[in-house]
């Protein structure tokens, strides 16, 4: 009788570990209609969640975090990123919410760089620089999506291909995204493309995080820190200059946890440049092959902490400092000054024109793969 006893719970076992092997596995992402383009195509929205009560909600317009809600140290949920409610407001999203940035995040002084001896012309946004891949980079594109969850967890791949000259660049760029959201709280992005001809390539993703909830006040009190002993400097255009300029007795020396509100108005001249942070910083462990931790967030009231891990060399925080209240987005909450803060993963500003910044080349037959994950967890 006891052998039986045995033997059946042992079965019993095994099937249960089965069960929860297979819940682990089984997609956890639906699809909805998100609105349709001026010329009749359709937009979708991909819900992801996971078994904390953690969920992520993307676009295919754009490659666009349109929600991400975490719970902070009570277990309330909240929605910690800004945006709007419908595909709308991102058609016209001049503040690249959530959006993924392409061909080449940032800014490339000038709109012009050489390559192959050759100098290429692109279409400028930012004064007299392009930005963010110009005015039609791919935020602006409706990407092909499909799911691709598997063991990590729920998981969205977005694909798009980016003809030679787009936007200016040289190259058929076929790009891949793949969003996965894993049990753990990791929202993990994968970057990869390649191309057909010599290019350049920088991808990041455009999230503004507020970790008190979307429009819940400015992000002063959040604590931050990032692992990085200089900043890319910048001209009165946020261009780089060259230099590397050492963070150490300076508003921008985030090495230990510090109050973003702490620096902000200081009186430094990067500062004003910036109208507050809008700066790269040079990670210590910049380039790593596996993803290492490049940026902490946390906010006191709620408990949230938000970690950043990247194999990227550079990391731009931005501190909302072009949030004027005259943005309205989700629940339609007003976003005002420095109601969100962003921390792109990337190479460097404007790396085409300088040789001694890490290279954003990329040549026919190499791919080029990056990879961030936004961890998120309370204390």
């Amino acid at each position: 009788m006891k052998l039986r006893f045995l033997l059946l719970a042992t079965l019993l076992a095994c099937t249960l570990a089965t069960l929860c092997v297979t819940a682990e596995v089984k997609s956890t992402m639906k699809k909805q209609s998100f609105g349709k383009l001026s010329d009749g195509r359709d937009v979708d929205l991909y819900i992801l969640t996971n078994n904390k009560g953690m969920e992520v909600a993307i676009t295919n317009f754009g490659g666009i975090v349109v929600r991400l809600k975490v719970p902070d140290r009570a277990g309330k949920i909240d929605d910690v990123v800004l945006g709007y409610d419908s595909l709308d407001g991102y058609l016209t999203n001049k503040a690249f919410f959530g959006a993924t940035i392409g061909r080449y995040g940032n800014r490339i002084g000038h709109a012009t760089f050489p390559l192959d001896g050759k100098t290429y012309t692109l279409p400028k946004n930012d004064g007299d620089n392009t930005l963010h891949g110009g005015p039609e980079g791919f935020n602006k594109r409706l990407w092909k999506a499909k799911d691709a969850s598997g063991s990590r967890g729920a998981a969205l791949e977005l694909a798009y291909l980016s003809k030679d000259g787009e936007g200016g660049f040289p190259g058929n760029l076929s790009a891949k995204v793949v969003f996965t959201l894993t049990n753990t709280n990791e929202l993990v992005i994968d970057y990869s493309a390649t191309t057909d001809k010599d290019t350049v390539v920088n991808l990041t993703n455009h999230s503004y995080f507020n970790l008190a909830g979307q429009g819940n006040g400015d992000i002063l009190q959040h604590i931050l820190t990032i692992p990085a002993d200089k900043i890319t400097a910048v001209d009165s255009a946020l261009i780089p200059t060259g230099e590397l300029r050492p963070v150490r007795g300076t508003p921008f020396d985030f090495t230990k946890a510090t109050p973003i509100g702490e620096g902000i108005n200081q009186d430094d001249p990067q500062i004003r440049i910036g109208k507050g942070y809008d700066h790269n910083w040079v990670l210590t462990a910049g380039g790593s092959p596996t993803p290492a931790l490049v940026a902490e967030a946390y906010e006191p009231t709620s408990g949230r902490v938000l970690q950043v891990l990247s194999t990227e060399p550079g990391l731009q925080f931005y501190s909302g400092n072009f949030l004027d209240g005259t943005i309205h987005g989700k629940s339609g909450k007003t976003y005002k000054h420095r109601f969100g803060f962003c921390l792109e993963t990337q190479h460097f500003p404007d790396s085409p024109n300088h040789p001694s910044f890490p290279s954003t080349e990329l040549k026919p037959g190499k791919t080029y793969a990056t990879t961030t994950i936004f961890k998120f967890s309370t204390r």
